[in-house]
C-alpha cells in the first residue's frame, strides 16, 4: 500500500491518502482543508479514490469534502451522529460547514474495500458522538481519539472522556502492538508505544 500524509489547514489536521498499489484504488481520510493540495496528490498517486472516509464531523477534518468530492466523484462516509454536525451550516468553532450530507452512513462493524484490502469501521465516540477509526491492516487512522502521547479534547459538544478513554482501552489498544496510529494531528505513533507512554492511558 502507498500512504501519504498531508497536514492541511491552520489547525495542520493530517489528511491521509492510502492507496492499494496494484488496484490503484484508495480511500481519502478526513480532507479537512487545502482541496486543491490534496486533488493534486491524488493525481501525482494516479490513485483511482474509492471512498471519502471521515473520523468525525469537526470543521478541521471536513472543509474540502465538498471541493474535494465534486472533482472525484466520490461517496463521502460518516457516522450518522455526527452528520449533523456538517449540516448545521455552522461548527463549534464559529466557521460556516459547506459538506452537505453524507452518501454513507457509518457504523460499528461495516467494512469497505480497496482492491483486496478490508477497512473495518471501529465506533471511537468520546471526542465527539461520532467518532470513528479505520483499521486497515496494520494502520489505524484514529482522527482525533487518540494521538501520540495524548488524548482528543472532550470539552466540545458530544465529548465525555470516560466513554473516549474506555474505547481506546477496549477497542484500540486491544488490536496488535505494531499497528500504525495515525492521528488526526501530528505525527504517527504505535498501538504499543501507546500503550506504554501515553499519560492518559
Amino acid at each position: 500500500m502507498e500512504l501519504k500524509r498531508i497536514p492541511v489547514g491552520v489547525y495542520q489536521a493530517n489528511c491521509y491518502i492510502l492507496m492499494d498499489k496494484k488496484s490503484k484504488e484508495g480511500i481519502i481520510v478526513d480532507p479537512g482543508d487545502e482541496a486543491n493540495l490534496i486533488l493534486q496528490t491524488v493525481n501525482k498517486m494516479d490513485c483511482k479514490v474509492k471512498y471519502i472516509l471521515l473520523t468525525h464531523g469537526h470543521v478541521d477534518h471536513v472543509s474540502a469534502v465538498k471541493e474535494v468530492k465534486d472533482s472525484l466523484k466520490a461517496p463521502v462516509g460518516i457516522n450518522e451522529k455526527d452528520e449533523e454536525s456538517i449540516l448545521k451550516g455552522m461548527d463549534l468553532f464559529g466557521n460556516s460547514q459547506t459538506c452537505g450530507a453524507a452518501d454513507i452512513k457509518i457504523k460499528e462493524g461495516d467494512t469497505f474495500k480497496i482492491g483486496d484490502k478490508e477497512i473495518k469501521c471501529i465506533e471511537t465516540p468520546g471526542h465527539s458522538l461520532g467518532g470513528m477509526c479505520f483499521l486497515i491492516e496494520n494502520i489505524i487512522f484514529t482522527g482525533d481519539t487518540l494521538f501520540e502521547g495524548s488524548i482528543g479534547r472532550t470539552d466540545f459538544y458530544g465529548g465525555n472522556f470516560e466513554i473516549l478513554i474506555k474505547n481506546i482501552k477496549e477497542k484500540i489498544l486491544t488490536i496488535p502492538e505494531d499497528t500504525l496510529v495515525l492521528p488526526g494531528h501530528g505525527m504517527e505513533t504505535t498501538v504499543g508505544k501507546e500503550k506504554i507512554s501515553n499519560p492518559f492511558l
